[in-house]
This record gives structure tokens, C-alpha cells and sequence, in this order.
């Protein structure tokens, strides 16, 4: 389902330049023994040209996708090993329902290792990330379960190993880590079984030390070493200009925590959909721990990127609610109780996935592209390969594998070929008219109009003459935060 989800964004021109575009580039890059850049990514941001993604986001396990372009070169590769990565889950869970039904009837513990393989794969949050492309995400959600796995399974070298994958796939999974480390301490110094009580409570120290460890050690060292800024992801403004500051409130107005993290309101939507469509089972497990950070980062953050709940964010969430509602149940499981809370998380976990797109791939006419966007697709096949190109957000990722393509926006980069919508509005503007004032600009300084068709409008620089306002970042580039546009964050549920 998630594979056809994601094909079906790639033929109705869903996914984008941010941010399939931006891994496409990053991965080919892989694959040709060169460091992950993007174009897409570093001009739209002014980052100086031998900026790499290793200085973005701390993802070297991209680098195992290599292989895929070597036999098929193309982003579609990278829809299907997230979906092929996503399905790795579904015995993993059933492995985990077992783990939590141990007690049961060997009748009751299959049919919860079946449906809670079924729930898993047809979850909202993997649903919401397959529509919206690739992310690193899809390394994050099988390891996670794994590592929760054998932590079930008591196999703690196995639990640590996966810890250590799981900090090679983003900077912040390290808190998670720690978080893990901390509940298996604490449920091996209870473990009544005296084999293996000392392994696990000094696995579980080791990574509730080391998990934290690797995060200052990565965003302390290793992202500056690569090119990050300083301060120029910190999104948490309402707390301290820097992570000092921020520490500093906390402790001295610890009420400015919660005020920060419940306005707005829609953050108080996100956290009650989040925990809300598993029937808020996973409040009864110390599991739900190891999600504190991931969310911690989006409550108290102001970027209203973070709050809507369609984005990839909650797939990184998913195991662990998952299994911590599991283990609830498992608890629970013969009482009058846990039967009804199980029927109404299946129940809840199953509209969710519908609002989520769980029916788009049953209907045919949600694989064909609106007017505008068809037009895109029809214009870029009127670029010749090897050009450089300004692209729409919407048709970037079709030209990452044959021309030299970045993001349209409002500063003008001098490209041979412009391609952009003037009928709806894209990334990165914030209203139409910036983006017909941007046509208007070039075709009154070197560009003319090769075709305009349903607001898609392909320019051609025909004349060498100065563009008013053109920037393309050199080495000394200081690079520029994203301005977002104000209707985003208010609805939870608008993509």
C-alpha cells in the first residue's frame, strides 16, 4: 500500500523538489562515490557550493541506498525501498505482539501478532509519509522496532547494535536512544530473572549515557565541521536565542515550558490526533518515553512546519506508539476493559488511515495530475538534458536525473531554462503574484516564452543580459533561513 501510495503521488506530480528532489540528488551523489550535495537544497538556501546534506542532517545510512541507481536511476528507486523498508516492520510487530501477548492463549497472541501487523502496515503516519515522497524516516522506523524488539526479547546486544543504527539515521535519534536505554535499565533491575539482570541494566546505562553523547557529539561538532551555520536550525526562539538560553528558562520558569509547548492550539490537535488514534493506549507503557523527545522538538518549536500531523514527522513516532499500546493491551488483555480499548484502536487507527489517503490508490482518477501540473510534466520533456534549470517544486524531481536543476524562488539564479506555475501557487512563494512578478522579471531581461499552457510558463534565456536581483551562491555565501508562509501550522490536517 505504502509503494502504491508513493507511486501514486509520483504520477499525479504530488512529490516534490523538497524533499524527494533533495534526496534524489543526495543519493545519485552516493552512487557516484561523491559526498551527498543538492543543488535544490543548498542555492534555495544561498549555502556556499561544496555545502553537503552531511552538515544538514546527520543521515549517513543514505549512503546504503546507493546501489538502487546503479541499477535503476531514477527518484521512483527511492519510493520503493522506503515502502520495501516499511514492510521490514510487519513481522517485526508481529515479533513485538508476541512478545506482549506471552501470557495469552496461543489463539489469542496469533490473532494480535495478525492484526497488529495489519495496523502496522496500514498506519496513518507511514500512509502520510509515502504520500509526501522519501525521507530518512524510512531507515528510522524498522530499526526502531527492532531495537524495541529485542529489548522485549531480552537480547540486549542485539537492542544495543540497533541503537547504534538508529543514531547513524538523523542527528536527534540519539534521544532516543537515551530514552530507551533508561526504560531497559530500569526493566532489567526489575526483571525477575536473575540471567541477564546485570547485562541489561549496564546495556541500558550505556545508551541512556551514549545516546545523548552522540547527539552533542554531532550537533556539537560534526554538523559545524560540515558546514552548518551556527544557530541556524534553532527553531526554539520563545525559549532562548540558543540552547544556554533555553536551558536557562527552563529551569528558572518552568511554566514558560508548557505555555510554549500548548499555543497554539493546534499543537494541543496534534499531540490528541497523535496519541488519540491508538485510543491513548500507549500512556499505559513506559515505552511512550522514547517518544518524548520527537515530540518534545515539534511542541516547543516555532516552526509551523512541525505542527501539522501530514507530514513525515509522525512515521518516526510510529513504532514506538505502536508498541507501547501493545504492551498496554498485553496487560490487559482478558479483561472487559482491554477488549474494548483494542476494538477502539483499530477502529480509530483505521479512520485515521482513511483521512490519511488509505483509499486513493481504489481510485483511478486520483492518479492523473490536475490540469497545471500535467502541463509541468509536458513542458520539462521540452528541456534538453545537461541544461541548467529553474524549476517549480512540483516538477523538480523530474529533471534531478538528467539536467542541473534547483528551485525557482524569488531570487533569480541566471539558468538557461525557467519553468513555473503561474495559476497556483508553489513552494517556495507566498502568493501568486510573487510568482508572476518572477516571469514578468525575466521575460523583460533575456528570457523568452517557449510555452504557456494551463499557468505552467517554460522561459528560454535567449540574451545574456543583466537580471536585476540574480544571486548564485559562491563560497563565502551566508546562508538564508526559509520565511514560512502564514496559513501554515494553523489546520493540523492541510497539506
Amino acid at each position: 500500500m505504502c509503494f502504491a501510495l508513493g507511486l501514486q503521488s509520483w504520477t499525479a506530480l504530488r512529490v516534490t523538489g523538497f524533499d524527494l528532489g533533495i534526496f534524489d540528488q543526495a543519493v545519485r551523489a552516493y552512487a557516484h562515490f561523491e559526498l551527498p550535495r543538492s543543488p535544490i537544497k543548498s542555492v534555495h538556501h544561498e549555502f556556499p557550493p561544496d555545502f553537503t546534506l552531511l552538515g544538514d542532517h546527520f543521515t549517513p545510512l543514505l549512503a546504503l541506498l546507493a546501489p538502487l541507481y546503479w541499477v535503476w536511476d531514477d527518484p521512483r528507486s527511492l519510493i520503493l525501498a522506503q515502502a520495501l523498508l516499511f514492510a521490514v516492520g510487519v513481522p517485526v510487530v508481529r515479533r513485538i505482539a508476541r512478545h506482549c501477548f506471552a501470557g495469552a492463549a496461543p489463539a489469542v497472541a496469533r490473532r494480535a501478532a495478525d492484526v497488529s501487523g495489519l495496523g502496522y502496515a496500514l498506519g496513518w503516519p507511514l500512509l502520510n509519509s509515502s504520500y509526501t515522497g522519501f525521507h530518512e524516516v524510512a531507515f528510522a522506523v524498522p530499526i526502531t522496532l527492532l531495537m524495541l524488539e529485542r529489548g522485549l526479547a531480552r537480547r540486549y546486544g542485539g537492542a544495543a547494535l540497533w541503537a547504534v543504527a538508529l543514531c547513524l539515521v538523523k542527528e536527534d535519534m540519539g534521544l532516543v536512544v537515551g530514552a530507551f536505554g533508561l526504560v531497559l535499565a530500569v526493566r532489567a533491575h526489575r526483571d525477575r530473572r536473575a540471567s541477564g539482570r546485570a547485562v541489561g541494566r549496564a546495556v541500558g546505562i550505556a545508551l541512556l549515557l551514549g545516546g545523548p553523547l552522540v547527539v552533542g557529539l554531532v550537533v556539537g561538532w560534526f554538523l559545524p565541521a560540515m558546514g552548518s551555520p551556527p544557530g541556524y536550525y534553532w527553531s526554539y526562539g520563545r525559549l532562548g536565542a540558543d540552547g544556554g538560553e533555553a536551558l536557562l528558562t527552563v529551569l528558572t520558569e518552568p511554566w514558560v515550558l508548557a505555555e510554549v509547548a500548548f499555543t497554539p492550539s493546534v499543537k494541543v490537535l496534534m499531540l490528541a490526533w497523535i496519541l488519540g488514534t491508538l485510543a491513548f493506549l500507549p500512556l499505559g507503557s513506559p515505552t511512550l518515553l522514547l517518544a518524548v523527545p520527537l515530540l518534545a522538538e515539534r511542541m516547543l518549536s516555532d516552526n509551523p512546519n512541525h505542527w501539522p500531523v501530514v507530514n513525515h514527522y509522525d512515521a518516526f513516532l510510529w513504532p514506538i506508539l505502536l508498541t507501547a499500546a501493545l504492551e498496554t493491551l498485553g496487560r490487559l488483555h482478558g479483561r472487559k476493559w482491554g477488549v474494548r480499548l483494542s476494538v477502539g484502536a483499530v477502529t480509530l487507527s483505521t479512520a485515521a488511515a482513511l483521512v490519511a489517503g488509505l483509499g486513493l490508490p481504489f481510485n483511478p482518477g486520483s492518479w492523473q495530475p490536475r490540469p497545471d501540473k500535467r502541463a509541468l510534466a509536458r513542458a520539462a520533456e521540452l528541456i534538453p538534458d545537461g541544461a541548467t534549470v529553474e524549476a517549480d517544486n512540483t516538477v523538480a524531481p523530474r529533471l534531478t536525473s538528467r539536467t542541473h536543476v534547483v528551485l525557482v524562488d524569488a531570487t533569480p539564479r541566471g539558468a538557461d531554462w525557467v519553468l513555473l506555475r503561474v495559476n497556483d501557487r508553489t513552494f517556495p512563494f507566498a502568493s501568486l503574484d510573487e510568482q508572476r512578478r518572477r516571469i514578468d522579471l525575466l521575460l523583460d531581461h533575456g528570457y523568452e516564452q517557449v510555452r504557456n499552457e494551463d499557468g505552467a510558463v517554460l522561459l528560454h534565456r535567449v540574451r545574456n543580459v543583466p537580471i536585476p536581483g540574480m544571486r548564485v551562491p559562491g563560497p563565502d555565501s551566508t546562508p538564508v533561513r526559509e520565511q514560512v508562509p502564514s496559513d501554515v501550522g494553523r489546520n493540523p490536517f492541510l497539506r
